[in-house]
């Protein structure tokens, strides 16, 4: 049992820090700085004072990284006295099946280093599993739907991003789930007309930069656009409706 507690907690630490770093995406952090950050925050190293102040200086990123340490403590805790637990030999996962299933019994001394094999093996194949390419990106795509359509993280303000340059300006506009313009191309979307042009497109790891007219908006894409900053306004209230 305390094998499997170990597992799951493993399991829930992964898609953890892999929200974090999603949220801190949100806020408009760059991906693998997301990624990183979040994972520092979850286990409490690796920061740099350049880097924390990234996290400090921001009040929705103050209160993720408050979420993941707390988390990532209760996590590690938990971890260290299941870990520790099923070292011992009466405690130990096949005993009981041994004693159960097969003709002869298991020495009590071999029992913690079954656990030990079990939790070595557990923890490669989550790695794999959350560190391989295709698996990683369905992983992020679908919690990142999920917390776009809840609107549990506050998108990065407009403010935030802009860069004034006499009336005009560059920002990320988000597309969410009732956008009219998911599926359209960037031509058929008209935000030329509007004096809006997309400079690139961030879709979930990849970055698309300088989208063809014929490059089509899907939902959860981030279109970084430059342009008059009042139809940009008024870009956002259509786009990320």
């Amino acid at each position: 049992m305390d094998v499997v507690l170990f597992i799951i907690v493993l399991v829930a630490s992964f898609i953890i820090v892999r929200i974090g770093a999603i949220a801190f995406q949100l806020t408009g952090l760059e991906w693998s700085l997301a990624k990183f950050q979040s994972l520092s925050c979850f286990t409490g190293t690796g920061f740099t004072t350049k880097e924390a102040e990234l996290i400090t200086t921001n009040t929705q990123r103050r209160r993720i990284a408050s979420i993941l340490m707390v988390l990532g403590n209760a996590g590690l805790i938990t971890m260290i006295a299941t870990a520790a637990s099923a070292l011992n030999p009466r405690k130990a996962v096949w005993a009981r099946l041994s004693e159960s299933f097969l003709p002869f019994s298991i020495p009590e001394g071999v029992m913690p280093w079954v656990n030990i094999i079990i939790i070595v093996l557990a923890v490669y194949v989550i790695y794999k599993v959350f560190t391989h390419k295709k698996l990683a990106k369905k992983i992020t795509d679908s919690l990142r739907k999920k917390i776009l359509r809840r609107e549990i993280i506050k998108k990065v303000s407009f403010e935030e991003l802009l860069m004034l340059t006499g009336g005009y300006g560059i920002t990320r506009i988000d597309v969410r789930e009732k956008s009219p313009f998911i599926d359209k191309s960037l031509a058929e979307s008209d935000l030329r007309k509007k004096d809006i042009t997309v400079l690139a497109i961030v879709r979930g790891d990849t970055t698309i930069p300088n989208p063809g007219a014929n490059t089509k908006i899907m939902f959860g894409d981030e279109l970084i656009s430059f342009g008059n900053l009042e139809n940009i306004r008024k870009g956002v209230s259509v786009i990320g409706k």
